[in-house]
């Protein structure tokens, strides 16, 4: 799923997190450990944020999910390959 998420996220802390609507369709999704959150949207399947294993004070939210963001008008973005990455999947 990480290498192939294919997203834009950008970093928040827990305390400026709110979610504004949409709530009661949001899924959650642990992989091994179980110490990442990771949630998607049930109605559609996308990927909405993660609450980072790496720094659990985070989430890592998906800007495409952000009302008014267009992450095709973002420029050129720094990318990781999800795999060689200190990524929430890795163990």
């Amino acid at each position: 799923m990480c290498a192939r998420r294919g997203v834009v996220v950008t970093s928040v802390p827990l305390s400026a997190f709110r979610i504004l609507q949409g709530a009661e369709n949001l899924t959650l999704y642990q992989c091994n450990i179980r110490t990442a959150e990771h949630y998607f949207y049930s109605t559609c399947g996308i990927y909405t944020h993660h609450r980072r294993r790496s720094n659990p004070n985070q989430f890592a939210v998906n800007v495409a999910c952000i009302e008014g963001v267009n992450p095709f008008e973002l420029g050129d973005i720094p990318t990781t390959d999800g795999i060689n990455h200190s990524s929430d999947c890795s163990q």
